[in-house]
């Protein structure tokens, strides 16, 4: 019996060392969580004034009749078909997030599978530690993968990494390109994020312009496609650079949420051990009161 209550203290203590780890891991996913959370509205803001722009100037030149942009980086009237397509997904560094990583691998995995089903050849480009070891021990190759960039988000390594997929399908190599992340939502959930950045579709940024807006004009028509070539440019950089950002203040939450479990989940498995060593210190209490007992008799 003393034995056995030896082993309950143990585990005891082992929980509670187990509580503190995870309650300090919380408070530093919180904290990391209300800065990186300031830096992606940050960027929010920055992203909508760009939408702004490049819709303005896809409205002015459907004003002139075009229904379509002479630019690669457009969608056409008569778009060929899909045969290849590149996802670039972001997931953790690190683990102890709870589901965070395993939804953006699961989404992956689906649009895998749907591409195949419909005869696309998909190629992947993995952008943090977890999802990459997964399709690698799973066997699946990565054409590009960028490691600890998840975790320190940077614009420059965002858009060089970005860039392979762009000149690729530049170059007729690819037919679109696909980002995939787990987004933040709020404090409390995650949501999944699947944008297409190439081709980039001329009626949805003409929907988004608005109709009273002065806007942009830009002459000659030479020099109209070079600007819009160069922000169709920053505005995949930029989408490549908020996707990391997103998918990290996602991150702190999940782990934020997952470590509030743990910590919760250790509390309740205290209570019960504490329970399970109370009786079983009465109990051991009670049979030395019966042995004591059972020798007094025994000596009258």
């Amino acid at each position: 019996m003393g034995g056995n209550l030896k082993d309950i203290r143990k585990k005891i203590a082992s929980v509670k060392n187990t509580q503190k780890t995870t309650r300090a891991m919380k408070l530093v996913s919180t904290s990391k969580l209300k800065k990186t959370e300031e830096v992606a509205r940050r960027s929010k803001v920055f992203a909508n004034k760009l939408n702004e722009v490049f819709a303005d100037i896809c409205a002015k030149i459907k004003t002139r009749g075009l229904k379509s942009i002479e630019s690669q980086y457009f969608l056409k009237l008569e778009q060929p078909e899909v045969q290849k397509i590149d996802i670039i997904f972001v997931t953790a560094d690190k683990g102890l997030c709870g589901g965070f990583n395993a939804a953006t691998i699961k989404e992956v995995v689906r649009l895998i599978n749907r591409y195949k089903a419909q005869n696309v050849k998909v190629r992947l480009r993995g952008i943090g530690k977890k999802g990459i070891a997964y399709f690698t021990y799973n066997g699946i190759d990565l054409l590009d993968k960028a490691a600890d960039l998840s975790s320190s988000p940077d614009a420059d390594k965002a858009a060089a990494f970005v860039d392979s997929a762009v000149q690729d399908y530049l170059n007729g190599l690819t037919d679109s390109v696909i980002i995939v992340h787990n987004g933040f939502k709020n404090m409390i959930s995650q949501e999944m994020k699947v944008q297409t950045i190439l081709p980039l579709d001329f009626s949805t940024q003409i929907e988004q312009a608005k109709s009273e807006s002065e806007g942009i004009v830009v002459e000659p028509d030479d020099e109209e496609g070079v600007i819009l070539d160069s922000l169709a440019r920053k505005f995949i950089h930029f989408n490549m650079y908020y996707a990391l950002l997103d998918s990290l203040a996602a991150e702190h939450s999940a782990r934020m949420q997952a470590m509030d479990t743990a910590t919760n989940n250790a509390a309740d498995l205290v209570r019960t051990l504490t329970i399970s060593y109370n009786k079983a210190r009465q109990e051991a209490i009670t049979t030395e009161l019966v042995e004591i007992n059972a020798g007094v008799e025994a000596i009258k």
